[in-house]
């Protein structure tokens, strides 16, 4: 399974944080994370002066395109949800409330992850446990 990142709140942080710290997470250099991170719909990768001026928040940085966000998340192991939330909150100013913890972001971006027919076996769970859980008053 792709860890969704060391901290759950780091889905709070820029698109740059994010990178930053998941290739730290890794342990892995510029030049690994370069050949690593390839858009699987179009095989076009980043490069490493991209990754490298992206970790830095280097000013007037061009945003990625959806194809660069699809390389990363693949080159990473993180979910592209994630990914996309935290380039609009980096360069577009776009943010997304979650509760505070994280928890709530990263189960809504595994839950996309999963194919239909887990999704409805995670609903039922939920729904059962909602249903047997006493309800504070």
């Amino acid at each position: 399974m792709i860890a969704m990142a060391a901290d759950p709140d780091q889905s709070a942080g820029t698109l740059s944080d994010v990178v930053r710290d998941r290739r730290a997470e890794l342990g892995i250099s510029l030049r690994e994370a370069e050949e690593r991170c390839i858009d699987p719909e179009t095989g076009k990768g980043v490069s490493r002066a991209y990754i490298n001026s992206l970790e830095k928040a280097t000013p007037n940085l061009e945003p990625p395109t959806p194809a660069r966000l699809r390389a990363i998340a693949a080159g990473l192991g993180l979910p592209l949800p994630l990914l996309q939330e935290a380039a609009g909150r980096q360069f577009y100013g776009v943010s997304t409330v979650w509760e505070p913890s994280g928890k709530a972001r990263a189960f809504v971006a595994r839950f996309e992850e999963l194919d239909p027919a887990d999704q409805d076996r995670v609903l039922a769970m939920l729904e059962a446990y909602a249903s047997a859980t006493p309800k504070a008053e």
